[in-house]
Parts: C-alpha cells; sequence; structure tokens
C-alpha cells in the first residue's frame, strides 16, 4: 500500500497539520498504529510540561564516588555500595553501560 501525507486536525488547537509519509513510516517502524493527535507544536509544548499533564519534579541526585576514577559524580539513584558507580566521563568510556556479554533486554 502506498503511503501519502495526511491532513490531520489537531485535537488541542484545531489546527490543521500535515503527517508526512516519512512520519508515517517511522510510527510503523516502531509499530505505532495510532495517528498523532497533536500537531507538532502542541506536541512539543506538552513534552515541555512533562507530558501527561502538570510539571516533573526534578529528579533526585545522589553524590558518590566514581569507581573509575575517584572524582564526585552526581547520581539519579541511592549508591548502595554493591555495584560500582561511575562519573559521566568514565561511564561514557565503559561504553554507556552496553556490554557484550549481556542479553538484550527488548
Amino acid at each position: 500500500m502506498a503511503l501519502s501525507d495526511q491532513t490531520l486536525v489537531c485535537r488541542d488547537c484545531n489546527e490543521e497539520f500535515v503527517f508526512t509519509v516519512g512520519e508515517q513510516e517511522f510510527y510503523a517502524s516502531h509499530r505505532l498504529t495510532n495517528t498523532p493527535g497533536r500537531c507538532p507544536s502542541c506536541r512539543a509544548a506538552r513534552k515541555g510540561q512533562g507530558g501527561r499533564g502538570g510539571s516533573r519534579e526534578p529528579r533526585q541526585m545522589y553524590t558518590a564516588t566514581c569507581s573509575n576514577c575517584g572524582n564526585e559524580a552526581q547520581v539519579p539513584f541511592q549508591p548502595r555500595g554493591d555495584k560500582p558507580v561511575y562519573c559521566s566521563d568514565c561511564y561514557q568510556s565503559q561504553g554507556a553501560g552496553q556490554s557484550s556479554d549481556r542479553g538484550s533486554r527488548w
């Protein structure tokens, strides 16, 4: 089935917007079956306010010592001491937490 651009109406601002062939292909490749209900501007505004209405609380950060370089690190979880904690630089140099001996989560 050949795709073509679709003109949709935003449920927030009632303005028309185009759901392009490229966007439709992206949706299909990610198995998204619903067409977007909001125009790009309203989607961006909603995303900026935390998604599902209201603003999100700032994430609590914890101070830890990097297991690799010994520098101070800010992490979004309470370190327990049984696993290494890395600063952002060391985490990136470790391959961003990806290891070939682990199976895929998805």
